[in-house]
């Protein structure tokens, strides 16, 4: 269960975003300044919110690669979880202070035009995140890291972040001035778009919440087992990357102890072979 090789092969893809996110960070938002773009603060600002959340998924990870103790016979997988939860609290508080700056200065009588080079900075951002987006992805098909899958999307989604501020300056080059603005309030609501999503989806797992129709896809896998007269029980939970399923399945009474064994080494191999279940408990009842 514990596939702790693949959790520091992930810090690795961690560990480059976290950098990326420093050094974007720092240059948008002095550049930012200097030239007088909110669109480009703003993407700053929301790459500050990453490092933080690629801090968070770093402690979690390292955390996740401590083994089970007397307190944690499961492992401690779930920190990644909660390290995510923590995470999008401060990204919802980052994304309203970037909503209330851009639309203040959209409110403003005078509005300024960003210097060009704030548009190239944006667009050169935006090649640099699809790069780190191109390694990740691969890593996380590689290793079938659910934590890296987000992080390869949060890549992304700033890279497309800083191709709408480009857009936004760019525009306001033409006698649009009011672009930069309004593209300063859209990363604002992407950073809080973003931040409900991380938030809804970690208290769905730490609340033991599952996708009911992937459990249907393995009622039916078990269904089909040679041997299984019915279901009568199953639930499964995520822990971490890990899902954990558990089920009570009927069987016929006239069956011996290795025959019903059998049965559940099956049961077993086939909902971590097709459904990627990590651990698996399975409990036998005669008819």
């Amino acid at each position: 269960m514990e596939n702790y090789s693949d959790i520091k092969q992930s810090e690795k893809g961690a560990w480059l975003s976290l950098i990326a996110y420093i050094l974007l960070s720092a240059i948008k938002l002095f550049i930012g300044n200097v030239s007088g773009s909110q669109a480009l603060l703003a993407d700053g600002l929301n790459n500050s919110t990453d490092i933080i959340a690629s801090i968070a998924i770093l402690i979690g990870l390292k955390i996740s690669r401590r083994p089970p103790d007397s307190n944690h016979s499961y492992g401690h997988f779930r920190a990644e979880t909660v390290a995510a939860l923590i995470a999008s609290f401060i990204m919802i508080a980052v994304g309203i202070q970037v909503l209330y700056q851009g639309v203040n200065k959209f409110i403003q009588p005078a509005l300024e035009t960003p210097d060009l080079f704030a548009a190239w900075t944006a667009a050169g951002c935006a090649v640099v995140m699809l790069a780190v987006y191109m390694y990740n992805i691969r890593l996380a098909r590689a290793l079938h890291s659910n934590a890296m899958q987000a992080v390869a999307q949060d890549n992304r989604s700033d890279a497309l972040v800083s191709m709408g501020a480009f857009i936004g300056i760019i525009g306001s080059q033409f006698g649009l001035p009011w672009l930069d603005p309004v593209t300063a309030v859209i990363v604002g609501l992407l950073i809080c778009k973003t931040a409900i999503q991380i938030f809804s989806k970690a208290t769905h797992d730490l609340t033991d919440g599952f996708d009911a129709g992937e459990l249907e896809l393995m009622k039916q896998t078990v269904a089909e087992i040679e041997g299984v007269e019915s279901i009568k029980d199953m639930k499964a939970r995520v822990h971490g990357n890990y899902v954990l399923v558990d089920t009570t399945v009927l069987v016929d009474s006239r069956l011996n102890v290795v025959q019903s064994h059998d049965i559940t080494e099956e049961i077993e191999d086939q909902l971590k072979g097709r459904h990627q279940v990590a651990d698996v408990l399975v409990h036998i009842e005669p008819v």
